[in-house]
């Protein structure tokens, strides 16, 4: 493996673990040249995903462009990196449990919306209004109320959601 900082063609792993719920390895490297420290994920390769967008067309499921969306709506949010990794590692795996090559985008937003209602309220209502294209406060608002209907409190006095079927 080249190190990213210096190109030096040797290196030492000196850690590795399994990761994207047992369908990746991630190794953390030193490069041998110059000490520095990066980060490698190894595994297999698939048959990509593909998405059918809402207009018609198909694309490549891209990891990078899902934990983007899901960022934008934790900004600012007590969602960690991780908590928000672990969300779209959920996501995948459930995804790779159904076997299908492709699915609609539909489908991945309600599967991502499920896994946040659970994580952090605002974020959730974040990613529905531009997921489900909110063209007023009304939508906004009926999607608050559906959220606080479902809400229930426990002992602490704390809300707690429901999630995929709780009800």
């Amino acid at each position: 493996m080249q190190c990213p900082g210096c190109g030096h063609p040797e290196d030492r792993v000196v850690d590795s673990r399994t990761s994207r719920g047992g369908r990746a390895t991630r190794r953390r490297r030193e490069c041998l040249g110059c000490g520095e420290r990066f980060t490698t994920y190894e595994q297999i390769e698939e048959e990509p995903l593909l998405v059918q967008k809402r207009g018609g067309g198909t694309e490549t499921y891209d990891r990078a462009k899902l934990l983007a969306s899901i960022r934008v709506a934790c900004a600012k949010r007590p969602v960690s990196n991780a908590d928000i990794e672990t969300l779209v590692d959920g996501v995948e795996e459930r995804l790779a449990a159904t076997d299908l090559r492709e699915v609609h985008s539909r489908e991945l937003g309600e599967l991502v919306m499920e896994r946040l209602r659970g994580l952090d309220q605002v974020a959730y209502v974040r990613f529905a209004s531009v997921y489900r294209n909110f063209q007023d406060t009304t939508e906004f608002m009926e999607e608050v109320t559906e959220l606080v209907r479902r809400a229930t409190y426990n002992a602490a006095g704390q809300v707690e959601l429901f999630t995929s079927g709780g009800e």
